[in-house]
């Protein structure tokens, strides 16, 4: 028997998990892709979601979403909530400022929808249609469009999986500097090790529909590849994934010599 529970803002409190499953399943056929799952994630908390494909992450997601049911067990999410996933899924028709509004009927619709815009660098871009727009664009119109709605959670399916490397570096500052402002709990899946470590304040490794381990990160912010225990975290997270380094101490000079460091402030 499975339960879905809504939790009302007005009535949680501070302390209230956003996010609660209990023994959740989620089953196609004889596979069970969510097999007992118990998860919390607390109020303004960033969560990376990392797997194997076929681990059932999108799979939660989409249930967390409420795209998606469960065969048995409880989930508990807020009505306020969002997803961005890795393809914008922008109305090609309408301007980008009647995409971020889809669905959202008030008053006020378009000054939030320029106020969200203006949040993720489009002030200038209010009236362009998405066919104009680069794929980092498109994605901060996205992300927009989930902002908008002020939630409590923030769902983020592989966002920037298909944008180039410095595009993917800015969107990465970007989420952090919206996550800081609007303090939404957030459930990245991503299937990029050193994204996770550099955005969330926990990554949980998923492996056939449970969870295998999870570590607290608990590196300083401003975050970089090239910082003490990056790699050793790396390391380990890869190891976990069925991908065995070598795990090596990075000192910041040897850093600064390497081709390429990632970063994500905040």
């Amino acid at each position: 028997m499975s339960s879905i529970d809504h939790l009302d803002a007005a009535k949680a409190s501070h302390s209230t998990p956003p996010v609660q499953l209990r023994n959740v399943v989620r089953q196609f056929g004889q596979q069970r892709v969510i097999d007992g799952l118990d998860l919390d994630i607390a109020p303004g908390e960033f969560v990376a979601l990392l797997g194997a494909s076929g681990s059932g992450k999108t799979t939660l997601l989409r249930s967390l979403a409420g795209l998606d049911s469960i065969d048995s067990g409880q989930l508990r999410v807020p009505k306020a909530r969002a997803a961005v996933f890795q393809e914008p899924r922008l109305m090609p028709w309408k301007r980008a400022w009647k995409n971020v509004i889809l669905g959202l009927h008030t008053p006020d619709a378009k000054a939030r929808a320029v106020q969200a815009l203006t949040e993720v660098g489009l002030a200038h871009r209010l009236e362009a249609y998405p066919a104009t727009l680069s794929g980092g664009e498109a994605q901060r119109v996205a992300l927009a469009r989930g902002l908008v709605r002020e939630p409590k959670l923030l769902l983020l399916d592989e966002p920037f999986a298909a944008l180039d490397a410095l595009t993917r570096i800015r969107m990465h500052r970007l989420i952090i500097e919206l996550w800081r402002k609007h303090t939404p709990a957030v459930l990245l899946v991503t299937h990029d090790v050193d994204e996770a470590i550099l955005l969330a304040d926990r990554v949980i490794v998923l492996a056939n529909g449970k969870i295998a381990e999870q570590l607290t990160i608990d590196l300083p912010r401003a975050r970089d590849t090239g910082q003490e225990g990056f790699q050793a975290i790396r390391a380990r997270l890869l190891s976990l994934l069925g991908v065995e380094v070598e795990a090596v101490a990075v000192t910041p000079r040897q850093a600064t010599n390497n081709s390429i460091r990632r970063f994500a402030h905040g």
